[in-house]
């Protein structure tokens, strides 16, 4: 071998070790990915206490606006994921931030609970009545005509229409149950108004969790069971996807989608047990290239 060809390979060797060597993180879905309503999916918790030893950054990543930080928190820990109020990241907190971007020191005449109303009120909103700059809808069980009648006036009378998510249901023990998308075509059926929508597949929500992370979205991977959100939102922000199958994805769903995970796995589980054969190098790094679509095992 000449000495030019030998220089060659240990300047691409240094480069791929350099590679290898770069700070990389996950945000992870939760509805569908950890748990199952209030069922644990098995493996979760593996691969989450494999992410502490190794100290890869990550944050849990959810659509539900219900509930606050504290709230996921105590859910997570009854089934034994440890976590801390910095580990989650929702699309309440996601809007709230957005909207005191957008106007700060701003009203809001909310449809939603605790998580959403937490949110706004931390990044100095007001929760009022009447005459609100926005009229902003997330999930809950306090959805009632009396709110939309009085949500259509407001925005009739110029209110902004903000939705926190757009997702149509939420997957529970039982099957589905409606989601803030669905509360809030209501809304824009009668006033012929569209919502915009912070959560996901936004890349406003995904490129703030990085920033929260101190990553580049190119040194991340958005881990969900849903294309139309998580693997989507993930693919716009130029983020590493990862689509589970332990939720509302099915592996036969895959070819009617136009955009594809770059990796398939059967569970966090799964990928777990995978990443821990080998030294849980990101996947993504394993080739030079992105690969196709493809499962790892």
């Amino acid at each position: 071998m000449s000495r030019s060809a030998a220089n060659s390979i240990s300047m691409a060797s240094e480069m791929a070790r350099r590679t290898t060597l770069r700070r990389h993180g996950y945000l992870i879905d939760m509805d569908g990915v950890l748990y199952r309503g209030s069922a644990l999916i098995p493996g979760a918790d593996l691969f989450i206490r494999r992410l502490r030893e190794r100290r890869i950054p990550f944050r849990f990543l959810t659509n539900n606006s219900q509930r606050t930080r504290r709230d996921v928190v105590a859910k997570l820990s009854r089934m034994g994921v440890p976590a801390e109020d910095d580990d989650v990241f929702t699309c309440a907190m996601a809007t709230a931030r957005f909207l005191a971007q957008q106007k700060p020191g701003g009203t809001a005449f909310v449809i939603g609970e605790g998580g959403l109303l937490t949110a706004l009120h931390q990044n100095g909103y007001a929760v009022v009545d009447h005459d609100p700059d926005y009229v902003v809808v997330g999930e809950g069980r306090t959805f009632n005509l009396e709110l939309v009648e009085a949500a259509v006036r407001m925005i009739s009378n110029g209110a902004k229409l903000i939705a926190t998510n757009l997702d149509p249901n939420c997957p529970t023990q039982h099957g589905i149950r409606p989601g803030c998308g669905a509360m809030v075509a209501m809304l824009e059926a009668a006033t012929g108004i569209k919502a915009f929508s912070v959560g996901k597949p936004n890349p406003i929500m995904m490129r703030a969790a990085c920033e929260e992370l101190g990553l580049d979205p190119a040194d991340a991977a958005m881990i969900g069971d849903t294309m139309e959100t998580d693997i989507l939102g993930g693919v716009q922000l130029g983020m590493h996807t990862i689509l589970v199958l332990s939720g509302g994805t099915r592996a036969e769903d895959l070819p009617r989608y136009a955009f594809r995970p770059e990796l398939v796995v059967d569970s966090l589980g799964a990928l777990a047990t995978t990443l821990d054969r080998r030294r849980w190098a990101p996947p993504w790094r394993l080739s030079p290239q992105r690969p196709a679509l493809s499962a790892i095992a």
